[in-house]
């Protein structure tokens, strides 16, 4: 905590002096064009991954990425979702997975999950990816979690298609979805391509601005 209450103090002292006049605008309101999914995992960050300031991104994280399939029984993953699309009418939504995830690991090792049951019932929402990648392979071992992390990914996009907030922004071209997956060792991140039916180097799935940045 010692270090967290230094942080604090230099980010009175300097962060915020030196970005001041973004938080007056920040304020009062907020207006993100993107809804960035991701792991609750300690060692990504959002705005360092994307190079975003405070009020880009409406970030939602919890243990494996996950967006449950829509129900009628709210949580705290149905509401962010239908507020970042219906109220704050983000454009973008991203599911950034990341390597070594353990949330997958437990899926791919349910038993070890035993004594803790709410983690089980949550990384349930990941058993299809599993699922997929075993009937695949004929078999499932930490050998294939970098696998199930991509399908995971692919999945969760597919649950997101189930809420009707963002069922209707799609129907209508109003919002796009984007799957990821940061490798943490080596400081890359792959994008979901609907074309290959796989995921390739983000350089590649946004070409268009790619060239840009060269």
């Amino acid at each position: 905590m010692e270090d967290i209450f230094k942080g604090v103090m230099a980010f009175k002292k300097h962060g915020f002096e030196e970005r001041k006049q973004l938080f007056k605008e920040l304020a009062n309101s907020q207006n993100p064009d993107v809804l960035f999914i991701t792991c609750s995992d300690s060692r990504i960050d959002p705005n360092l991954l994307t190079n975003t300031n405070p009020g880009d991104l409406f970030i939602c994280r919890n243990a494996g990425n996950i967006v449950p399939p829509h129900s009628n029984e709210t949580g705290g993953m149905t509401a962010s979702i239908e507020f970042a699309v219906a109220v704050l009418g983000v454009k973008h939504i991203i599911v950034c997975g990341h390597s070594d995830c353990g949330a997958l690991k437990g899926a791919l090792n349910p038993e070890a999950l035993k004594d803790l049951p709410h983690v089980k019932e949550w990384i349930g929402h990941c058993r299809s990816a599993a699922d997929i990648v075993k009937a695949k392979h004929g078999c499932l071992g930490t050998e294939q979690l970098d696998e199930v992390i991509e399908e995971n990914v692919v999945m969760q996009m597919h649950h997101l298609r189930t809420h009707p907030a963002v069922a209707t922004k799609l129907a209508l071209n109003q919002v796009q979805l984007h799957g990821w997956v940061y490798n943490i060792k080596k400081g890359t991140v792959n994008a979901y391509s609907e074309a290959n039916k796989g995921f390739i180097s983000v350089e590649d799935a946004y070409k268009e601005w790619s060239s840009q940045e060269s």
